[in-house]
């Protein structure tokens, strides 16, 4: 090579970048980064946040080898959560994972570009967040484990477990992003099943007594809570509080049951989070979340708690011990 020309390549090679690939090149983390954002608390989330690595893990994304991890958590303050996800983009991360309906809406107020996954338990087209199911659109897309024909199901065991005449309530939270469709999905559910079912709102801990005592006053026979990240940080409350009232309830997650619970029914959440892992590998690989489908859980799970059943003086039925995922004796 003549001299000249090396001369040229050289001062090539250290000349300035162009604008936009300095930006770049600055901002571009040395891994992706991938915040987490959820209202509950790091002590309550170790199961799903050990499903959603282990559904990274599953497509080649392995914590400090080659993706980084953000938590950011509500700590059961939901208020806490829009400047959370406001944290989160700063940091210019690749994905924000959203779990739970407060912590999606934290993230889509917060930004309109960066990636956003969530696990939502009710149905984000009549909600707003994305166009439809196959196309969401936008910034958005995830995992739906939608609530409506639950709502059915959960009557229908506590109807195989008590009097066809037994009285439900519903515990729904009404500062709930969703609470008013969460409303009529009950009153569906009621009439579906020629069922009364009697919503009880409950907004803070202190509304925990004079609800249980408002569905004593009404001759209440049995009690639907909702799902929610209000009722699962005070699960231990909510548990303990129906046993000295001797109510049985049945709830959506089997944490409740291994809490002190009666009965849970609903989405596995370990198969949710870790599809929320592989849905979050596909944008890191490029999938443009516009068209990434929003997709639904497969697996459901019943699990049953037999000292707490035996404390209410309940047989339960023998269809529903083999229908159940797991038996807690």
């Amino acid at each position: 090579m003549r001299r000249r020309d090396f001369i040229i390549g050289a001062g090539r090679a250290l000349a300035p970048l162009p604008w936009s690939l300095a930006a770049q090149a600055q901002q571009l983390p040395a891994m992706p980064v991938v915040g987490f954002l959820r209202s509950t608390s790091p002590a309550d989330s170790v199961r799903v946040v050990a499903a959603f690595e282990q559904g990274l893990k599953e497509s080649g994304y392995i914590e400090h080898q080659n993706v980084t991890l953000e938590f950011r958590w509500g700590e059961g303050q939901a208020e806490r959560l829009p400047a959370l996800a406001s944290d989160l983009v700063r940091l210019r991360v690749a994905v924000i994972v959203a779990a739970g309906n407060e912590a999606l809406v934290a993230a889509k107020a917060a930004t309109s570009t960066v990636p956003i996954v969530f696990a939502l338990g009710d149905d984000p087209v009549q909600l707003g967040f994305v166009a439809s199911f196959d196309r969401p659109g936008g910034n958005i897309t995830g995992i739906c484990f939608e609530t409506t024909d639950l709502v059915v199901k959960r009557a229908e065991i506590l109807r195989d477990l008590l009097p066809k005449r037994a009285a439900f309530a519903y515990f729904m939270n009404p500062n709930s992003v969703d609470s008013a469709r969460e409303a009529h999905q009950v009153e569906n559910a009621g009439r579906a099943l020629g069922q009364q079912i009697q919503i009880v709102h409950v907004a803070s801990e202190s509304d925990f007594d004079p609800a249980f005592t408002t569905i004593t006053e009404r001759k209440i026979t049995a009690l639907i809570v909702a799902s929610g990240a209000f009722f699962f940080g005070h699960r231990d409350r909510l548990t303990a509080l129906a046993a000295s009232r001797a109510v049985p309830v049945i709830y959506d997650l089997r944490d409740y049951v291994r809490a002190g619970g009666l009965i849970s029914y609903g989405p596995s959440v370990i198969d949710v989070y870790r599809q929320v892992g592989t849905h979050v590998s596909e944008v890191l690989a490029g999938a443009n979340p516009a068209d990434l489908p929003v997709i639904q859980p497969t697996q459901f799970e019943l699990v049953i708690n037999l000292k707490s059943a035996r404390a209410l003086s309940l047989v339960i039925p023998p269809k529903l011990l083999l229908q159940a995922d797991e038996v807690i004796e």
